[in-house]
């Protein structure tokens, strides 16, 4: 487990990390976002006893990371993977690592081939790509087989095998009952992997919650429904925070009217259709991306946004794409 009190980080009259509570507990998956300088990496430096909190404090597996007498066994951590000697093999380097802890020839083996790296073991760093470089910084995180792992972008540079394979990991990582903290730009890697989600901005935390709920609170799920019976099907759907709005008649069925309908599931509206004999051409369940859930939640945390580059304005199109026919009271 890994909990942070009060965490905060200033250098001069900047500050980077600004009071941060938050705990990641054990047999998740706890996708760590925000967008660039929100200060995730001096959080997780933080955390790791790299760098020295302004006030507040961590732990880990309910000790501060500096105390642990063999802080390769308790936390396997991947920040940067460029920092090993380039001159060392990947072999060589997990050996060095391995002799400061006790940890045998065997395990380093492990690992190796758990990276994919067996082919390249006794190759010098200096000419690994940067997705073996990946695949190394990963291989020494797990070297002492610790109960938490907390690495930062641990998919840069991975070609889509590399990418599969660290979603793999991540998930059968928690699987076995460890703490896993991960950083990520890629929102959708984090859609797919992350159970829970703590979100930063300016050093601020924006949301400590799930997945799920994050994309609920962001707009949560509709379903698009299209049908030639829709005031029919609308004087149906009666019920507490039920809506129902209609969009352009879609050209493939212009007989029909598309709608899209929140507060109640596919399930249910289908069920509805069929008791009342009225006629879908479609039903489909639609939802909010957490990239735009993330988005939204961190847009006035951004510093800096592209210019809006000027173009030519599209002529008129026609009339208003849809309009709300209300809410079921």
């Amino acid at each position: 487990m890994i909990t942070a009190h009060g965490l905060t980080k200033r250098y001069g009259d900047r500050t980077v990390v600004q009071d941060l509570h938050f705990t990641v507990r054990p047999g998740t998956v706890t996708g760590f976002l925000g967008p660039n300088g929100a200060g995730k990496s001096t959080t997780m430096r933080m955390l790791l006893g790299l760098d020295t909190p302004t006030q507040g404090r961590s732990t880990v597996n309910g000790r501060s990371y500096a105390t642990h007498p063999a802080p390769l066994t308790q936390v396997g951590a991947l920040l940067e993977a460029r920092s090993v000697h380039p001159g060392r093999s990947a072999f060589n380097h997990l050996m060095a690592l391995a002799h400061t802890h006790g940890i045998p020839r065997r395990r380093v083996e492990e690992v190796i081939d758990l990276a994919g790296l067996t082919d390249a073991a006794h190759r010098r760093v200096k000419g690994f790509s940067l997705g073996m470089g990946q695949r190394l910084g990963v291989a020494a995180a797990l070297l002492g087989d610790p109960a938490t792992v907390i690495l930062d972008e641990p998919v840069n540079g991975l070609d889509p095998e590399g990418v599969l394979w660290i979603r793999t990991l991540l998930t059968s990582l928690a699987a076995e009952g460890r703490t896993v903290l991960v950083s990520s730009h890629l929102m959708s890697e984090m859609a797919l992997t992350a159970d829970h989600l703590i979100v930063i901005g300016r050093g601020r935390l924006l949301a400590d919650t799930t997945v799920a709920e994050l994309i609920r609170s962001a707009g949560g799920a509709s379903v698009r429904v299209v049908t030639p019976q829709p005031e029919e099907l609308r004087a149906h759907l009666t019920a507490p925070d039920v809506t129902v709005t209609v969009a352009p008649t879609p050209a493939s069925a212009p007989e029909a009217h598309e709608l899209r309908i929140r507060g109640v599931d596919a399930a249910h509206i289908g069920r509805t259709a069929a008791t009342h004999a009225i006629t879908l051409h479609e039903l489909t369940p639609q939802t909010v991306s957490l990239e735009q859930a993330f988005m939204d939640l961190t847009q006035e945390s951004v510093d800096h946004r592209p210019q809006r580059q000027h173009q030519p304005t599209a002529p008129a199109t026609g009339a208003d794409i849809g309009a709300d026919i209300g809410a079921a009271a």
